[in-house]
């Protein structure tokens, strides 16, 4: 229902509110790392971990070999590296020589691993848009939009512009704004070899590594509270995640009584027989999210190779959901990859599969970690999960986030030249 948010509101005098209201981004991350807090004991745990040598999410902690042979891109899957690279340039001109240094990281800088999905800035890595003129923005956004597909830059703005909605409704704008992230390059623009860039901040982090005309989009997670823009000139973006969340249902629907048992690891959000640390703080249910780069993660429910038909089908569909970031050709190299792996894909669920429930999913293979997972309030006032604030996580794991993998497959090419 539209505006259901809007009965879980704090009073504008509320502490949790108030007590931020009109700190800039600087101020803020300083209030953030208050010892005994809750956002003080996020940054404390999260921040030893992205110094951590990187080797990749596994579901044994045993990486497995050859999952990412590199290659120049095949005809039909090029990514749109000519328009990226012009896109960049452009960013670059409208800056001067100190944004120019902030903003460029080497290719392999340990920095891509200090990206973060909440609204303090753990990391200020590269620049913060909303310090940044509007030129600077507008270019940033342009970088975006050259690199993703239209449905991805679409869905990966919106998050960007229900942030700034949020802060517009609670009155922390100076927090919460469509243009509250960072925006970092890494490499140096080129038509064949490897660079990137990167944009995070609260509830938008997407990670984007192009070489030899391949790309990697990942991870990323994208977010929303609330799911909609009721009011203003963006009323009417809404339910964001929709096609996410009606496959998940579809699919546990699809499968068997015993096999939507055998899915169900756990039967409530918050369930008893969780062991201890199961719902994070701050991620909740989400295991793959920001500083996890290096996490085993077990896979669990159901293989989608012995689900019906239908349900094959509908994980496929979860998972190209989950890429439609991807411009048209790398988003085929992708899904072809996935494909090879449906025999080793599994399927997980946590909570109610009826329609209107709560609930967390994942679906995982050793080259695919999606999730989606229901959330309590941050800026609204509620201590149980709701249908309008979603997280979705995306990750290539054994090795091949940010690229990693024909990163470094690359660079011994280039050395034994």
């Amino acid at each position: 229902m539209s505006g259901e948010f809007r009965q879980y509101l704090f009073p504008h005098d509320h502490p949790r509110l108030a007590e931020v209201r009109g700190m800039d981004p600087y101020a803020y991350r300083e209030h953030a790392r208050t010892p005994g807090t809750f956002t003080g004991g996020l940054v404390e745990g999260w921040t030893p971990l992205y110094r951590n040598e990187f080797r990749g999410v596994t579901e044994d902690g045993t990486l497995r070999e050859g999952l990412y042979p590199f290659e120049p891109a095949r005809p039909g899957e090029e990514a749109p590296v000519e328009a990226m690279v012009d896109a960049a340039h452009d960013l670059l001109a409208v800056l001067d020589d100190e944004g120019r240094e902030r903003i460029s990281f080497a290719v392999d800088a340990v920095e891509w691993q200090t990206w973060a999905n909440p609204e303090f800035m753990q990391f200020d890595t590269g620049l913060r848009l909303d310090l940044q003129p509007e030129v600077v923005r507008e270019k940033a956004l342009a970088l975006m939009r050259a690199s993703l597909s239209p449905e991805g830059y679409e869905l990966a703005h919106a998050m960007m512009l229900i942030n700034g909605f949020l802060g517009e409704v609670v009155d922390l704008e100076t927090v919460l704004d469509e243009f509250s992230y960072n925006i970092a390059l890494y490499g140096v623009p080129d038509l064949r070899a490897p660079w990137g860039w990167q944009l995070f901040g609260h509830h938008c982090a997407v990670n984007c590594l192009v070489v030899e005309g391949r790309m990697v989009v990942s991870p990323v997670f994208l977010g929303a509270e609330p799911d909609e823009i009721d009011d203003g000139p963006h009323a009417g973006l809404a339910y964001v995640f929709a096609d996410r969340i009606s496959l998940g249902t579809d699919l546990m629907a699809a499968l068997s009584e015993e096999q939507r048992r055998a899915a169900t690891v756990y039967e409530q959000m918050v369930d008893p027989a969780m062991p201890p640390g199961r719902v994070h703080p701050g991620d909740e249910r989400h295991l793959a999210g920001a500083f996890q780069d290096n996490r085993v993660i077990p896979f669990e429910g159901v293989r989608v190779a012995d689900m019906p038909a239908e349900a094959q089908e509908i994980a496929r569909r979860i998972a190209e959901a989950f890429v439609r970031l991807l411009p048209e050709g790398p988003r085929r190299a992708r899904m072809r990859e996935i494909e090879q792996h449906l025999d080793r894909t599994w399927f997980c669920w946590i909570g109610g599969s009826a329609p209107g429930d709560v609930f967390y999913y994942r679906l995982q293979s050793p080259v695919l970690i999606a999730e989606l997972d229901h959330h309590c309030g941050v800026f609204l006032d509620y201590d149980t999960p709701q249908p309008f604030h979603i997280h979705t996580v995306l990750r290539t794991p054994h090795g091949n986030d940010y690229g990693r993998a024909w990163l470094r497959q690359w660079q011994e090419r280039a050395a034994a030249r």
